[in-house]
């Protein structure tokens, strides 16, 4: 049930991460602050499809 999915910035849209996550346990898109390279700081990444 774990799949691939791809975070990417809110502000820029660069798609700096990949991940997992349970499909069961999290049936929404995920939202992580994780660091952007770009603006050199951390930032709201949201899954991508």
């Amino acid at each position: 049930m774990r799949v691939i999915v791809t975070l990417a910035c809110t502000e820029t849209g660069d798609r700096n991460y990949t991940t997992t996550k349970n499909k069961r346990s999290h049936a929404g898109r995920i939202e992580l602050m994780k660091y952007c390279p770009r603006l050199k700081r951390h930032t709201l990444h949201r899954e991508t499809r």
